[in-house]
Protein backbone atom coordinates (compact mmCIF):
# COMPACT_ATOMS: atom_id res chain seq x y z
CA UNK A 1 0.00 0.00 0.00
CA UNK A 2 2.63 2.63 1.16
CA UNK A 3 4.45 1.67 -2.68
CA UNK A 4 0.97 2.46 -4.33
CA UNK A 5 0.97 5.41 -2.30
CA UNK A 6 3.76 7.33 -2.98
CA UNK A 7 3.77 5.78 -6.80
CA UNK A 8 0.46 7.57 -6.53
CA UNK A 9 2.12 10.65 -4.91
CA UNK A 10 4.36 10.66 -8.17
CA UNK A 11 2.09 11.04 -10.61
CA UNK A 12 0.24 13.61 -8.89
CA UNK A 13 3.19 15.66 -8.53
CA UNK A 14 4.03 15.09 -12.49
CA UNK A 15 0.54 16.95 -13.37
CA UNK A 16 -2.25 16.52 -15.20
CA UNK A 17 -0.81 14.88 -19.08
CA UNK A 18 -1.55 16.96 -21.73
CA UNK A 19 -2.80 15.05 -24.64
CA UNK A 20 -2.08 17.80 -27.22
CA UNK A 21 1.95 17.82 -26.78
CA UNK A 22 2.61 15.08 -29.40
CA UNK A 23 0.54 16.88 -31.67
CA UNK A 24 2.41 19.87 -31.12
CA UNK A 25 5.83 17.85 -31.00
CA UNK A 26 4.60 16.22 -34.43
CA UNK A 27 3.03 19.06 -36.15
CA UNK A 28 6.88 20.86 -35.37
CA UNK A 29 8.90 18.77 -37.27
CA UNK A 30 6.58 18.74 -40.42
CA UNK A 31 6.98 22.70 -40.30
CA UNK A 32 10.34 21.95 -40.06
CA UNK A 33 10.81 19.54 -42.50
CA UNK A 34 8.57 21.52 -45.13
CA UNK A 35 10.88 24.51 -44.61
CA UNK A 36 13.54 22.40 -45.78
CA UNK A 37 12.18 21.09 -48.75
CA UNK A 38 11.18 24.54 -49.18
CA UNK A 39 14.37 25.94 -49.10
CA UNK A 40 15.55 23.08 -51.32
CA UNK A 41 13.05 23.45 -53.77
CA UNK A 42 14.01 26.99 -54.14
CA UNK A 43 18.07 26.27 -54.52
CA UNK A 44 17.93 26.01 -58.05
CA UNK A 45 16.78 29.77 -58.39
CA UNK A 46 18.78 30.87 -55.64
CA UNK A 47 21.91 29.55 -57.10
CA UNK A 48 20.33 31.68 -60.83
CA UNK A 49 19.78 34.89 -59.10
CA UNK A 50 23.20 35.05 -57.18
CA UNK A 51 25.08 33.64 -60.21
CA UNK A 52 23.56 35.50 -63.43
CA UNK A 53 21.40 38.56 -61.84
CA UNK A 54 22.83 39.79 -58.87
CA UNK A 55 26.20 38.75 -59.21
CA UNK A 56 26.87 40.56 -62.60
CA UNK A 57 24.87 43.52 -61.21
CA UNK A 58 27.22 43.97 -58.32
CA UNK A 59 30.56 43.01 -60.12
CA UNK A 60 29.11 45.45 -63.01
CA UNK A 61 28.89 48.36 -60.26
CA UNK A 62 32.47 47.61 -59.28
CA UNK A 63 33.65 47.82 -62.85
CA UNK A 64 31.84 51.26 -63.06
CA UNK A 65 34.86 52.89 -61.38
CA UNK A 66 37.79 51.36 -62.93
CA UNK A 67 39.10 51.33 -66.34
CA UNK A 68 38.66 47.49 -67.92
CA UNK A 69 38.83 46.59 -71.35
CA UNK A 70 38.24 42.64 -70.89
CA UNK A 71 41.96 41.94 -71.69
CA UNK A 72 44.71 43.87 -68.78
CA UNK A 73 43.69 43.86 -65.32
CA UNK A 74 40.89 46.69 -64.32
CA UNK A 75 42.94 49.81 -63.10
CA UNK A 76 40.62 51.96 -60.17
CA UNK A 77 39.66 55.32 -61.51
CA UNK A 78 37.21 56.13 -59.11
CA UNK A 79 34.55 58.54 -60.09
CA UNK A 80 36.27 59.37 -63.34
CA UNK A 81 33.81 56.83 -66.00
CA UNK A 82 30.84 58.82 -63.77
CA UNK A 83 32.05 62.26 -64.38
CA UNK A 84 32.95 61.67 -67.91
CA UNK A 85 29.68 60.33 -68.83
CA UNK A 86 28.13 63.77 -67.24
CA UNK A 87 30.34 65.77 -69.57
CA UNK A 88 30.75 63.91 -72.80
CA UNK A 89 29.28 65.25 -75.58
CA UNK A 90 28.17 61.95 -77.15
CA UNK A 91 26.91 60.80 -74.54
CA UNK A 92 24.86 64.01 -73.31
CA UNK A 93 23.51 63.23 -76.98
CA UNK A 94 22.29 60.02 -76.47
CA UNK A 95 20.62 61.26 -73.20
CA UNK A 96 18.62 63.86 -75.01
CA UNK A 97 17.53 61.62 -77.64
CA UNK A 98 16.33 59.19 -75.11
CA UNK A 99 14.51 61.53 -73.00
CA UNK A 100 13.12 63.16 -76.28
CA UNK A 101 11.96 59.50 -77.44
CA UNK A 102 10.54 58.86 -73.64
CA UNK A 103 8.39 62.21 -73.95
CA UNK A 104 6.81 61.75 -77.14
CA UNK A 105 6.49 57.56 -77.24
CA UNK A 106 4.56 57.22 -74.18
CA UNK A 107 1.65 59.61 -74.26
CA UNK A 108 1.37 59.24 -78.07
CA UNK A 109 1.75 55.16 -77.45
CA UNK A 110 -0.74 55.40 -74.86
CA UNK A 111 -3.39 57.65 -75.95
CA UNK A 112 -3.40 56.02 -79.28
CA UNK A 113 -3.73 52.54 -77.95
CA UNK A 114 -6.77 53.81 -75.58
CA UNK A 115 -8.45 54.67 -79.02
CA UNK A 116 -7.95 52.09 -80.13
CA UNK A 117 -9.28 49.94 -77.17
CA UNK A 118 -12.14 51.51 -76.83
CA UNK A 119 -12.77 50.67 -80.29
CA UNK A 120 -12.44 47.25 -80.27
CA UNK A 121 -14.47 47.01 -76.98
CA UNK A 122 -17.63 46.97 -78.92
CA UNK A 123 -19.60 44.16 -79.75
CA UNK A 124 -18.79 44.20 -83.28
CA UNK A 125 -19.00 41.26 -86.36
CA UNK A 126 -14.94 40.17 -86.42
CA UNK A 127 -13.68 41.88 -83.28
CA UNK A 128 -11.68 38.48 -82.20
CA UNK A 129 -9.98 39.10 -86.04
CA UNK A 130 -9.24 42.60 -85.76
CA UNK A 131 -7.46 42.40 -82.20
CA UNK A 132 -5.70 39.41 -83.81
CA UNK A 133 -4.27 41.64 -86.49
CA UNK A 134 -3.50 44.33 -84.24
CA UNK A 135 -1.54 42.57 -81.91
CA UNK A 136 0.69 40.78 -84.76
CA UNK A 137 3.33 43.65 -84.34
CA UNK A 138 3.75 42.33 -80.97
CA UNK A 139 4.83 38.93 -81.59
CA UNK A 140 6.87 39.75 -84.67
CA UNK A 141 10.59 39.95 -84.54
CA UNK A 142 12.16 43.06 -83.81
CA UNK A 143 15.25 43.02 -86.37
CA UNK A 144 12.17 41.71 -88.85
CA UNK A 145 10.21 44.83 -88.38
CA UNK A 146 13.45 47.53 -88.60
CA UNK A 147 14.50 46.11 -91.16
CA UNK A 148 10.68 46.13 -92.65
CA UNK A 149 10.31 50.00 -91.52
CA UNK A 150 13.82 51.09 -93.20
CA UNK A 151 12.36 50.13 -96.65
CA UNK A 152 9.20 51.93 -95.38
CA UNK A 153 11.45 55.36 -94.83
CA UNK A 154 13.32 55.19 -97.42
CA UNK A 155 13.83 57.92 -100.06
CA UNK A 156 12.00 55.93 -102.54
CA UNK A 157 10.24 53.87 -99.84
CA UNK A 158 6.37 53.14 -99.05
CA UNK A 159 5.71 56.54 -97.50
CA UNK A 160 7.24 58.63 -100.39
CA UNK A 161 5.14 56.76 -102.89
CA UNK A 162 2.33 57.49 -100.77
CA UNK A 163 2.84 60.93 -100.56
CA UNK A 164 3.90 61.04 -104.43
CA UNK A 165 0.40 59.76 -105.01
CA UNK A 166 -1.45 62.78 -103.24
CA UNK A 167 0.60 65.47 -105.26
CA UNK A 168 3.39 65.93 -101.56
CA UNK A 169 6.76 66.33 -101.86
CA UNK A 170 9.18 63.26 -100.54
CA UNK A 171 10.20 63.94 -96.75
CA UNK A 172 13.85 62.40 -95.86
CA UNK A 173 12.37 59.90 -92.94
CA UNK A 174 15.68 59.18 -91.93
CA UNK A 175 17.20 62.68 -92.09
CA UNK A 176 19.22 64.74 -89.29
CA UNK A 177 15.79 66.11 -88.47
CA UNK A 178 12.87 63.61 -88.56
CA UNK A 179 15.21 60.42 -88.02
CA UNK A 180 14.51 60.28 -84.14
CA UNK A 181 10.73 60.79 -84.61
CA UNK A 182 10.37 58.01 -87.62
CA UNK A 183 12.18 55.67 -84.71
CA UNK A 184 9.25 57.16 -82.61
CA UNK A 185 6.65 55.91 -85.14
CA UNK A 186 7.85 52.78 -85.39
CA UNK A 187 8.02 51.68 -81.88
CA UNK A 188 4.22 53.40 -81.31
CA UNK A 189 3.16 51.02 -83.81
CA UNK A 190 5.10 48.07 -82.81
CA UNK A 191 3.87 48.38 -78.91
CA UNK A 192 -0.06 49.01 -79.88
CA UNK A 193 -0.98 45.52 -79.91
CA UNK A 194 0.38 45.03 -76.23
CA UNK A 195 -0.96 48.31 -74.84
CA UNK A 196 -4.16 47.53 -76.46
CA UNK A 197 -4.57 44.28 -75.06
CA UNK A 198 -4.19 46.57 -71.16
CA UNK A 199 -6.52 48.57 -72.02
CA UNK A 200 -9.11 45.86 -72.81
CA UNK A 201 -8.32 44.42 -69.61
CA UNK A 202 -9.09 47.41 -67.61
CA UNK A 203 -11.88 48.46 -69.77
CA UNK A 204 -14.06 45.11 -69.32
CA UNK A 205 -13.00 45.73 -65.54
CA UNK A 206 -14.72 48.60 -65.67
CA UNK A 207 -18.06 47.72 -63.25
CA UNK A 208 -21.75 48.24 -65.35
CA UNK A 209 -23.58 49.34 -62.17
CA UNK A 210 -21.26 52.77 -62.33
CA UNK A 211 -22.41 53.55 -65.77
CA UNK A 212 -26.22 51.80 -64.92
CA UNK A 213 -25.52 54.85 -62.47
CA UNK A 214 -24.58 57.53 -64.68
CA UNK A 215 -26.99 56.95 -67.18
CA UNK A 216 -29.90 57.23 -64.49
CA UNK A 217 -27.87 60.87 -63.70
CA UNK A 218 -28.91 61.41 -67.67
CA UNK A 219 -25.19 61.14 -68.04
CA UNK A 220 -24.14 60.64 -71.76
CA UNK A 221 -21.64 58.64 -73.72
CA UNK A 222 -18.82 61.11 -73.46
CA UNK A 223 -19.71 62.17 -69.08
CA UNK A 224 -19.76 58.32 -68.93
CA UNK A 225 -16.28 58.43 -70.07
CA UNK A 226 -14.76 61.44 -68.49
CA UNK A 227 -16.27 60.71 -65.42
CA UNK A 228 -16.83 56.64 -65.20
CA UNK A 229 -14.13 55.15 -67.43
CA UNK A 230 -11.09 57.66 -66.75
CA UNK A 231 -11.03 57.36 -62.98
CA UNK A 232 -11.42 53.79 -63.36
CA UNK A 233 -8.30 53.43 -65.61
CA UNK A 234 -6.22 55.58 -63.39
CA UNK A 235 -4.12 52.37 -62.00
CA UNK A 236 -3.80 51.46 -65.40
CA UNK A 237 -2.35 54.63 -66.67
CA UNK A 238 -0.06 54.54 -63.90
CA UNK A 239 1.05 51.25 -64.54
CA UNK A 240 1.59 51.49 -68.13
CA UNK A 241 3.16 55.01 -67.86
CA UNK A 242 5.68 53.38 -65.31
CA UNK A 243 6.18 50.55 -67.91
CA UNK A 244 6.52 52.41 -70.85
CA UNK A 245 9.16 54.93 -69.25
CA UNK A 246 11.34 51.60 -69.13
CA UNK A 247 11.14 50.53 -71.93
CA UNK A 248 11.39 53.60 -73.46
CA UNK A 249 14.88 54.48 -72.09
CA UNK A 250 16.01 50.90 -73.00
CA UNK A 251 15.27 51.47 -76.72
CA UNK A 252 17.98 49.71 -78.98
CA UNK A 253 17.05 47.45 -81.50
CA UNK A 254 15.11 50.38 -83.85
CA UNK A 255 18.37 52.68 -83.78
CA UNK A 256 20.75 49.87 -84.03
CA UNK A 257 18.90 48.24 -86.99
CA UNK A 258 17.68 51.22 -89.06
CA UNK A 259 19.94 54.25 -88.71
CA UNK A 260 23.08 52.97 -86.67
CA UNK A 261 22.66 55.43 -84.16
CA UNK A 262 22.47 58.44 -87.13
CA UNK A 263 22.84 60.39 -89.04
CA UNK A 264 25.40 61.88 -86.69
CA UNK A 265 24.14 61.34 -83.19
CA UNK A 266 20.13 61.93 -84.48
CA UNK A 267 18.94 58.90 -82.74
CA UNK A 268 22.26 58.18 -80.73
CA UNK A 269 20.26 56.20 -77.68
CA UNK A 270 21.31 55.94 -74.44
CA UNK A 271 21.20 51.76 -74.84
CA UNK A 272 23.07 51.73 -77.87
CA UNK A 273 25.84 54.06 -76.58
CA UNK A 274 26.34 51.67 -73.88
CA UNK A 275 26.33 48.96 -76.36
CA UNK A 276 29.02 50.89 -78.51
CA UNK A 277 31.41 51.96 -75.50
CA UNK A 278 30.92 48.12 -73.84
CA UNK A 279 31.10 46.15 -77.20
CA UNK A 280 32.93 47.87 -79.67
CA UNK A 281 35.27 50.10 -78.02
CA UNK A 282 35.64 47.30 -75.04
CA UNK A 283 35.61 50.16 -72.94
CA UNK A 284 33.73 47.94 -69.81
CA UNK A 285 33.66 50.49 -67.20
CA UNK A 286 32.82 53.24 -69.00
CA UNK A 287 30.21 51.45 -70.16
CA UNK A 288 29.08 49.92 -66.76
CA UNK A 289 28.67 53.58 -65.35
CA UNK A 290 26.54 54.43 -68.41
CA UNK A 291 24.54 51.97 -67.30
CA UNK A 292 24.07 52.91 -63.71
CA UNK A 293 23.41 56.37 -64.66
CA UNK A 294 20.38 54.95 -66.73
CA UNK A 295 19.31 53.29 -64.15
CA UNK A 296 19.55 56.32 -61.83
CA UNK A 297 17.71 58.11 -64.34
CA UNK A 298 14.71 55.61 -64.51
CA UNK A 299 14.51 54.96 -60.80
CA UNK A 300 13.67 58.77 -60.31
CA UNK A 301 11.64 59.08 -63.23
CA UNK A 302 9.71 56.04 -61.26
CA UNK A 303 9.83 57.20 -57.87
CA UNK A 304 7.89 60.61 -59.02
CA UNK A 305 5.23 58.75 -60.88
CA UNK A 306 5.13 56.96 -58.34
CA UNK A 307 5.06 59.55 -55.28
CA UNK A 308 2.30 61.74 -57.71
CA UNK A 309 -0.18 58.83 -58.03
CA UNK A 310 -1.59 59.92 -54.75
CA UNK A 311 -3.13 63.15 -56.45
CA UNK A 312 -4.43 61.65 -59.32
CA UNK A 313 -4.80 57.72 -59.33
CA UNK A 314 -7.94 56.47 -58.19
CA UNK A 315 -8.55 52.88 -57.15
CA UNK A 316 -11.85 51.22 -56.15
Amino acid sequence: MQVRGSGGAAAASAGPVNPLRGLRQFLGRNIIQEQLWGLLLMLPYLINLLLFTAGPIIAAFLISFTNYDLIRRPEWLGFENYTLGATDKQTIAAFKNTGYYVLWYVPSSMIISLLLAIGLNERIRGITFYRTLFFLPVVASGVATALLWRFIFNKRGVLNWVLDLFGLDAVQWLGFEMALNSIIIMSVWQGLGILMMYWLAGLQGVPQHLYEAAEIDGGGRWAKFRHVTVPMLTPFVLLLMILGVIGSFQVFTASYIITGGGPGYATLTLALQIYRMGFENFRMGYAAALAYMMFLAVFIVTMIQWWAQKYWVHYE
